[in-house]
């Protein structure tokens, strides 16, 4: 791990759940996910100091995704919990997954808001990254009470919107969510689709700058609009900088924005200076890490050798 002079240290609160895709003969293969779980290893792998802070299932999947963070280099501060491990069931068309969502009674929603806070409070501040799935009402409190509680202690704010519609009793009700969370980031993702739902209009890359203004109103300095096949666009406080998406056989698209994203995050946690100058490099080594996870099935983010190499 990654313990260089001024770096910053990552951590990092959301769902982690076991991806059941749908086989071509109706079976259920099941695969570990949940965006920010991705994102953490994405980001570790990348080189950066990183904790998952969600309690994990003593179940067997969340024994299988205790190993498979330590493997990472992902720190678990966050414990255990005997309850379930959320399931997802995915279907894949085209490449695009689809979502159905088991998030009752599970591990990853097993936290407290004193209980994060303890843990942030413990150490300097870093960067804590949230989103997706906790951003469904009513959990979003829970995150809101968290992010002003870290704000407070010194803590970035990042927030990869990755919005689920399906999974909301009251879409009406999980959009203001998402904006109310979004208002607090310091640094933000959004796709194509999350912006079409938050209801922009003219969602495409070359809008982007005119629709990142919007969350830099709210005091957003870094801000990643993404455009699937069309690439994604990247802001560094006053430098910006787009990219189509690499050239790569597609398996499947499962966990591209959160390699995507824990790559930036990375880059930004290790060297926190000059990363407005380096605009164009951060985004075009995230866009390959992306790419080169879209080369596998499911969710395996390349290590930086790996982004490297194949540049």
């Amino acid at each position: 791990m990654n313990s260089a002079a001024g770096a910053l240290s990552i951590r990092v609160l959301g769902e982690a759940l076991m991806d059941c895709v749908a086989q071509p003969d109706g079976s259920l293969r099941p695969l570990m996910g949940g965006s920010p779980f991705n994102l953490a290893r994405a980001a570790a792998l990348r080189g950066a100091a990183v904790a998952y802070l969600n309690p994990l299932s003593t179940d067997l999947f969340g024994q299988q995704m205790q190993a498979q963070l330590a493997s990472d280099r992902v720190q678990l501060p966050g414990g255990h919990s005997a309850l379930p491990t959320s399931l997802a069931v995915v279907q894949i068309s085209a490449g695009q997954p689809s979502y159905g969502f088991y998030r009752e009674g599970i591990a990853d929603r097993d936290y407290s808001v004193d209980g994060v806070l303890a843990l942030l409070a413990a150490q300097a501040p870093g960067v804590l990254h949230t989103g997706s799935l906790l951003l469904v009402p009513p959990e979003h409190d829970k995150v809101l009470a968290v992010l002003r509680g870290a704000r407070a202690l010194g803590w970035t704010l990042s927030v990869d919107v990755n919005l689920r519609p399906r999974l909301a009793a009251d879409l009406a009700a999980y959009v203001r969510a998402v904006h109310e969370v979004a208002a607090l980031a310091d640094w933000l993702k959004a796709s194509d689709e999350d912006l079409a739902v938050l209801g922009f209009d003219r969602v495409q890359r070359n809008n982007a700058a005119h629709m990142a203004r919007h969350f830099n109103a709210q005091g957003a300095s870094r801000v990643a609009l993404t455009f699937g096949a069309d690439g994604a666009w990247l802001q560094v406080d006053d430098q910006c900088a787009e990219q189509a998406a690499p050239a790569v056989t597609v398996v499947d698209t499962v966990g591209a924005g959160d390699t995507f994203w824990g790559n930036c995050l990375a880059d930004w946690a290790l060297a926190p200076a000059g990363a407005a100058e380096r605009v164009a490099n951060t985004l075009q080594q995230a866009m390959r890490a992306a790419a080169i996870n879209c080369t596998r099935a499911g969710c395996q983010p390349p290590t930086r050798a790996e982004v490297l190499r194949d540049s």
